[in-house]
């Protein structure tokens, strides 16, 4: 492998740890912050202007994570056959739907009853890759087409509604009971789909034929792009998004009536935002070096593992800290949503905690990832670590 690849390899690595840590920010927020039980933190009539950006940086999580997840399946390919890499990309999503409900929702609740599983990020990352495990058959380009397809042209059906599982599985947010079971649809596949598509098809930009400074062109045109074009679009408060931005009490506040854009599911224009300034973080961070940049390249070749660890010990240090504001620990082991629960009002603490338990968080996890990302680089020939 040449020394330009490996450093290709380590800013994707870069860029996906830098958003697993912001992810970690947003969830300490749903179990430790007094306002989430009260209001959407996003809803500029509500909100404040450090709780929206508290949240508001958090949106570039899932899209990035689901592209670089599509472009990880690129340099797959690059090493194995199609089949191989079909075969690999099934499994895989099969697995990852399997967690998120057996594993990531246990996380989310503590309880064993299942009462309520919801299907997020790691469940239309496994869709996604069993879809992309198919379309990978097509020519590179027609694997694009079809990524562009769906993310540019899904908020054409915002107007459509069913009460049907199939639709909240496609395209609307929306529960589903099953035997006692309650599973919410909170990513519903479409954009999805589409966004990994297009990180597939983005991995053909550190192919060999390309040099340091072509991709770096090519990154910067296609972030100043996709950025430019979601304002454009925002601007012109047509299509792109269902909820369009109004005039608010002052200035800033419009701003961020501009900005909350929709996330379940994605649409155009909140993929449009969260995208194309990862991309020109791309072309800036190759030669990023320091310890900080060290430490999220750690997180980065860990993500999945970082990802089931900190919702579990998240959980914990929230029940810890309900049994030791008097509200009980058992208030945490929900069946239901935490997120504006009225037997938890009152509970919770100012931002600056919430910030402070991030980043301790952060800081105990970081040895363990350290550890597991040896773990996988000195063992390469247990195949089973691909899975984690």
């Amino acid at each position: 492998m040449s020394k330009a690849t490996v450093n290709r390899i380590v800013s994707i690595d870069l860029l996906r740890g830098l958003v697993m840590v912001i992810m970690a920010l947003d969830h300490v927020r749903d179990y430790f912050h007094a306002d989430v039980f009260l209001y959407d933190p996003t809803d500029p009539e509500a909100t404040t202007i450090p709780v929206f950006f508290t949240r508001w940086i958090t949106h570039y999580c899932a899209p990035v994570f689901v592209f670089l997840a599509g472009t990880s399946a690129w340099f797959i390919h690059q090493r194995k056959s199609t089949r191989e890499t079909a075969v690999f990309l099934l499994k895989r999503g099969l697995w990852l739907i399997v967690v998120e409900i057996v594993i990531i929702s246990f996380g989310w609740l503590f309880n064993p009853e299942y009462p309520r599983i919801g299907l997020q990020v790691i469940w239309a990352i496994g869709v996604s890759m069993i879809a992309l495990a198919a379309l990978i058959h097509l020519p590179l380009r027609w694997v694009g087409i079809i990524g562009a397809v769906l993310v540019f042209g899904h908020n054409a059906l915002d107007g459509i509604h069913f009460e049907s599982a199939w639709w909240y599985f496609l395209h609307e947010r929306g529960p589903l009971e099953v035997n006692g079971h309650r599973f919410i649809f909170a990513y519903p596949v479409i954009p999805w789909i589409g966004t990994m598509a297009l990180g597939y098809s983005f991995g053909a930009l550190y192919a060999k034929e390309f040099t340091a400074e072509g991709r770096r062109r090519m990154l910067v045109r296609l972030g100043l792009a996709a950025t430019l074009l979601f304002m454009a679009l925002r601007f012109i408060n047509d299509y792109g998004d269902p909820e369009p931005w109004s005039q608010q009490r002052s200035a800033p506040f419009t701003m961020l009536s501009f900005l909350n854009v929709t996330k379940y599911p994605p649409s155009l224009l909140y993929l449009l935002m969260t995208l194309g300034p990862a991309i020109l973080f791309l072309a800036w961070s190759e030669k990023l070096r320091g310890w900080f940049a060290d430490a999220m390249v750690v997180f980065g070749r860990v993500p999945f593992f970082f990802y089931v660890l900190h919702i579990y010990l998240i959980h914990a240090l929230a029940m810890l800290a309900s049994q030791l504001t008097g509200f009980g620990w058992e208030i945490m082991v929900l069946d239901r949503a935490i997120w504006f629960t009225e037997d938890l009002i009152g509970y919770g603490f100012s931002l600056p905690v919430v910030y402070a338990v991030w980043v301790g968080v952060v800081l105990a996890l970081y040895p363990l990832c350290a550890w597991f990302n040896r773990l996988k680089s000195n063992n390469r020939q247990w195949w089973w670590l691909s899975y984690l």
